[in-house]
């Protein structure tokens, strides 16, 4: 869920009056308990600051205030969570540290350094102790000779109070969290342009690459045994021939599970009724576009396509299904139905997971809706890029 703070007017505090209310009591013990929380993180700042800094002239230095901002996260939550019990205050927690997968020690390192979150936390550590110190020292006082005035004066206290808490402990801003999640996104796409290409090369040794390479042996004895033997010579010929033809149609699947020729040429209504052609359900596509999106979303939502029918061939055990592809504002709409045992999950080995995080990785939504006995519809969204001027001309309404 997106990390952000709560408009002012949903955790506004009620008016201050000269009752002494639960309200106030908590407001009470709130700016009791600033003194020694701010001891507290007082020391800890300083601490890490001082011993972190001191040592950067060593290896330990810099890991050490790594490891003191990651902590330092930890104090802002506490502080945090004693806003809302005491205070009321409505505020989310950060986004979390961005994952680390493909960085080194030094990267890690890097990104723990750079934490705003942490940096943030620290400073409110910092600030807090004479801030500490001159709450308790009012209240204190205020409730021997102030006892009148009291819950105003405590009430203008925690206004500051929410103020420093809004400002240094909540989520800064969307741009945050966009960077927390593009930096975990990059990883997924790595990972998965990792991966085809090893499906690529894998299906390139134990297909073609294989079968040319028996072609080149039997063409090799049949041209060996031309002379004595013609007629056997012809029969390996051939059989070579076979092979080739052989080789030709796993390079054309090759190159259709990388990149098909009709998504090229006649864009993504006639490349879905072509898949959908291959499935061994009977499917019914509907595809509403006005135009062609960019290449890279077109790719993504054929394979994603492509992907769902396979699954709906090999586990489902339906009898018909769709694919219905339309445009939603901004957005690219795909749905997948099939009438089948249902029972599809993210987690449920059939390549789901991998769908979600290439949708993901593109600001894509991924939903399964597929309970025990069927049917299932599963729902991906898609930014809507618009294609470059000299692409292809924009697809029309297709029903297949």
């Amino acid at each position: 869920m997106t990390a952000r703070t709560m408009p002012l007017h949903d955790d506004r505090p009620p008016p201050a009056r000269f009752a002494y209310d639960t309200y106030t009591w908590k407001e009470i013990v709130h700016l009791l308990v600033n003194l020694p929380m701010g001891i507290v993180g007082f020391v800890y700042t300083v601490s890490v600051l001082s011993i972190g800094i001191g040592m950067t002239v060593t290896v330990v230095g810099l890991p050490l205030l790594a490891m003191g901002l990651l902590g330092a996260r930890l104090l802002g939550r506490a502080e945090r969570a004693r806003a809302r019990s005491l205070l009321g205050l409505r505020v989310d927690e950060p986004s979390p540290m961005p994952g680390h997968r493909g960085q080194g020690f030094l990267g890690r390192l890097w990104s723990n350094l750079k934490d705003p979150v942490g940096w943030r936390t620290m400073l409110y550590g910092f600030i807090r102790l004479p801030w500490g110190v001159l709450t308790f020292a009012v209240v204190a006082v205020g409730l021997f000779v102030l006892w009148p005035v009291l819950p105003f004066i405590v009430r203008g206290l925690t206004n500051a109070d929410r103020a420093m808490v809004r400002g240094l402990l909540s989520p800064s801003d969307e741009l945050e969290r966009r960077i927390a999640e593009l930096e975990s996104d990059r990883g997924v796409v790595v990972d998965t342009a990792a991966a085809d290409l090893r499906r690529i090369e894998r299906d390139l040794h134990d297909g073609a690459q294989a079968r040319l390479v028996a072609l080149a042996m039997g063409l090799g004895l049949a041209k060996e045994k031309l002379l004595e033997d013609p007629d056997a010579a012809a029969s390996m010929v051939d059989e070579a021939h076979g092979e080739v033809k052989l080789a030709l149609q796993e390079l054309r699947d090759l190159a259709r599970g990388i990149h098909p020729a009709v998504l090229t040429d006649r864009g993504l209504n006639a490349a879905l009724s072509s898949v959908a052609s291959r499935c061994t359900v009977p499917v019914k596509v509907t595809a509403d576009l006005p135009a062609r999106p960019a290449a890279a979303i077109e790719g993504i939502a054929y394979f994603t396509v492509s992907e769902l029918l396979q699954n709906i061939s090999k586990h489902s055990g339906a009898r018909n299904a769709s694919v219905d592809v339309w445009r939603a504002d901004e957005r690219l709409l795909i749905q997948v139905w099939d009438d089948g045992r249902g029972g599809a999950r993210l987690d449920g080995g059939t390549g789901m997971s991998g769908l979600a995080d290439r949708l993901g990785a593109v600001d894509g939504l991924f939903v399964i809706e597929s309970p025990e006995g069927g049917p299932t519809t599963i729902t991906a969204e898609l930014p809507w890029r618009d294609r470059s001027t000299d692409a292809a001309p924009g697809s029309h309404k297709v029903r297949g």
